[in-house]
């Protein structure tokens, strides 16, 4: 390790250790400002499903030991694939 620790100034992790089993964050939590940015767009979308649907769906998942979710995404790439492949098929 060639750099201090900046709250410690311990030069090794055992160091380092030893600092925090005897102090705690409160005692050096406003030694500095933070800036950062933060992206929360999620990767993924949600869409509603008919409540019969999702009843067939979770018994499916359950039958073959995945989750909806799991099983959803296999099924709409299955449909993706079939309906790319039939695209290139036509071109």
């Amino acid at each position: 390790m060639s750099n201090k620790s900046s709250v410690s100034n311990a030069e090794t992790y055992q160091a380092i250790g030893a600092f925090w089993d005897e102090h705690d964050a409160t005692e050096v939590g406003e030694q500095a400002d933070v800036e950062f940015e933060v992206n929360i767009q999620s990767q993924r979308r949600y869409y509603p499903i008919d409540s019969q649907l999702s009843s067939k769906v979770k018994q499916v998942a359950q039958e073959r030991g995945i989750s909806e979710e799991t099983l959803l995404n296999l099924w709409i790439q299955e449909k993706i694939n079939q309906i790319e492949s039939k695209a290139k098929a036509g071109q």
